[in-house]
Formats: structure tokens, sequence, C-alpha cells
């Protein structure tokens, strides 16, 4: 077994948790699904009972399970979780969904005035994502802040002002982009010593918010913290209603998310691809097409039936 933070995944296990595909089958008791639509879904499901999954939340039911599966031809999904995209998406916008909610919920935790001055610290998929959404919520100025400069246009494309790259000055150069320092500062960078960057970072009074998911001890100086009276906010996942969101964005056509996806690769290509992205390799985001026929992703079932598209992240 390897231990998750909210459950335990088996060896074995089919992962990927942002994908697309078409319906092939539906379950008892299914009435808004049907067979040959595109949806995508939540890759979690819940009791469908407590407060959490009533709200439309089911990552936070104490029941909670795991939907993942994107890396296969065919994957479960919970109904209660489904989102149907609008005929004239791709898939490729359908996988994207799920790494935009998750900005979302970000962006919106944060509470951010408009006009507000934003840092985003890190220009992976979250972290582009907090910037597209960030954007569209009214935030004034904005800043990716990242060590390697290889999306400074692609942040650019989704809505900073500026990008500027960790090391020696790095808070006077973030507040003259700015124009002052940052009154909201997002962490999506996930490894040691970004939240006390974050609080180092951010202004008096200002507000930070963890979404890197470090899955290891990160200290932080609360004196620090204290005299700069910060507040902290962790986000996690989404629900329904982001989600959903989302995927309107998508169908308004703000397209710029599409950006992020470098290349489709099939099965063939996929283990090579990973092991790279693993090692830190130069992509954003690579999309597994399984019905592709061959290594550079092109589908032998183009018009056909049981496509679908999952993503590996880069770091």
């Amino acid at each position: 077994m390897t231990s998750g933070l909210l459950m335990d995944i088996p060896a074995g296990s089919v992962i990927g948790h942002e994908y697309c595909g078409e319906v092939v089958a539906v379950g008892a008791g299914v009435d808004h699904l049907k067979v040959d639509q595109f949806v995508t879904a939540m890759p979690v499901n819940g009791c469908g009972h407590c407060f959490a999954c009533v709200m439309g939340c089911p990552v936070a039911c104490p029941q909670i399970q795991s939907m993942a599966g994107g890396f296969g031809e065919y994957a479960r999904i919970a109904a209660a979780g489904a989102v149907i995209p609008p005929p004239f998406l791709s898939k490729t916008d359908g996988a994207l969904i799920e790494p935009l909610a998750v900005g979302l919920r970000g962006a919106r935790l944060s509470e951010m005035r408009p006009g507000a001055r934003v840092a985003v610290l890190g220009a992976g998929s979250v972290g582009l994502a907090v910037i597209y959404w960030a954007r569209r919520l009214g935030a004034g100025r904005i800043v990716a802040v990242s060590r390697p400069a290889r999306r400074a246009e692609l942040a650019g494309k989704m809505g900073a002002d500026g990008f500027e790259p960790l090391g020696d000055e790095e808070a006077i150069r973030i507040s003259a982009v700015l124009g002052g320092m940052p009154e909201v500062v997002f962490e999506c960078v996930g490894a040691p010593g970004m939240m006390q960057k974050v609080i180092e970072l951010v202004e008096p009074d200002g507000t930070v918010v963890s979404l890197g998911f470090c899955p290891t001890p990160d200290p932080v100086l609360p004196l620090f913290a204290t005299w700069k009276r910060v507040t902290m906010k962790f986000s996690f996942a989404y629900d329904l209603r982001e989600f959903q969101r989302s995927a309107d964005s998508l169908s308004a056509g703000h397209v710029e998310p599409r950006m992020m996806v470098s290349r489709t690769v099939g099965f063939d290509a996929f283990p090579d691809v990973f092991e790279a992205l693993r090692a830190g390799g130069t992509e954003t985001k690579v999309h597994l097409d399984p019905w592709a026929d061959n290594s550079d992703g092109t589908s032998a079932f183009s018009s056909a039936k049981r496509q679908g598209s999952s993503t590996q992240k880069g770091q």
C-alpha cells in the first residue's frame, strides 16, 4: 500500500485524476448521463449523505473514495461529481477543468480586494491556474515568481504582468513590478522553505494562501508572521460549483489554459514522458490519449467512441 494524505492507494492502482472521456455505460438510477456523452468529473466520491457531500464537496467527506483512473482506457466516475462540458469543447479542455478548479478555490479563498497586488510563487499548472483566476476575480497587478524562467511567457499569457526569479533582492524586484509589496501571496511550489518565504514577501496585514501541498515539514518563524499580522490559509481541491465554474469559463471562450498543454502522447511514449516530468522536465502538461495508436499521440479512434484525455503535470 502507498500511504496517501487522505486515503491509501493500493499498489497497482491506475492513477490519473485530471481527465475527460466518453460515457460507454451508466449505472442503475443514473438518468442525467447518457452513453456517447463526453464528461469530466471530480476524481473522488463521498457517502452522498454527510454535510460535505450535500454541499457538493465530497473531498471533505469522512468516507472519501478515490475515483482516479485517468491513465487507463476506462475509468469509473461518480455520477454526482460529473460535469458535462458543452459539445464544442475538446477533450483537452475537459482534462483541464480539474486543475483550473484547484486554482479557483485558492483564488477565492484569498478574498482579494479589487485591484489587489498579487504575487504567485510557482509557475506550474497550479500557479498558472491561480494567475488565470486572480486576473478574472479582479486582481490589479500580478507577478509570477519562480526559479526557472522557462514559463515566463506562459505566465504572461495567463494574466501575469511580470515574471521575477527567486533570488537576490527578490522582494525589491517583486515590489517594483507590483507598485508595492504584495497584499496577497500564493504559495504554489510545495517545497520546504516556501511558507517562510511568502511570509517574508507579503505586506503587513496581508494574506498568504498555500496550495503547494508540501509533503514534508516546512517550518516557519511564528514571531515574524505574528509581527506582520499575516493571515495564513491552506487551500485543498474544490467543490462541485467551482468545478462547474471552471468548465463554464472555458465554455465562455477563455482558452488561455490550453497553452499549458505542450503535447499529447499515447501509451507507448507515456512511461518515458512520465519519468522525464518527474525528473523536472521542461513541459508544463502532457496529455495522455489512451486510445492513441502510436508514440506521438495520433489516435486511431479520432471519430470513434471511448476516447479520453488525461493529464500528467510537469514540475
